[in-house]
This record gives structure tokens, C-alpha cells and sequence, in this order.
């Protein structure tokens, strides 16, 4: 499994122009390791879940596979 920041560096080269509301857990994510992480007081599964809730213009075949990837990896 890739960890949360390769995932997010992927999201950002493909994701050319992402919704303005998912930039911030986007940026955080590229800081996180694991689901065991946190970024301030945030645990890495709150970001990544509001990511995933802001991200609802990121659609596409490469977007499924990327937020599915996510979602395993906060499991």
C-alpha cells in the first residue's frame, strides 16, 4: 500500500483544476504517512474523509481508483 502523501501528489498531478473546498485537505494530506497520523489536531481520517466529501467534481477513472485507494487506506 502507497502511503496518504503519494496518493495526494498523484490526486494533484491529475486533478488539474480540484474544487477550491478540497485544496486544504488535499495540502494536508501530502503530509500524512498513514490513517495513524495527524496534521495539527486533525487525525489523518478526518482529512482524508473531508477530502473525499469535498471531491465531488475529481470524476473519472482515475479519480474512482484514487479515492477508493484512499478509503482503503483509512480503514
Amino acid at each position: 500500500m502507497r502511503r496518504i502523501c503519494e496518493v495526494a501528489a498523484e490526486i494533484i498531478n491529475v486533478w488539474k483544476k480540484p474544487y477550491f473546498g478540497a485544496v486544504p485537505y488535499l495540502q494536508a494530506m501530502l503530509c500524512l504517512v498513514d490513517k495513524n497520523d495527524k496534521y495539527g489536531l486533525d487525525s489523518a481520517e478526518s482529512i482524508v474523509q473531508y477530502f473525499l466529501g469535498n471531491a465531488n467534481t475529481f470524476r473519472g477513472e482515475d479519480a474512482r481508483r484514487l479515492k477508493l485507494e484512499l478509503k482503503e487506506l483509512i480503514k
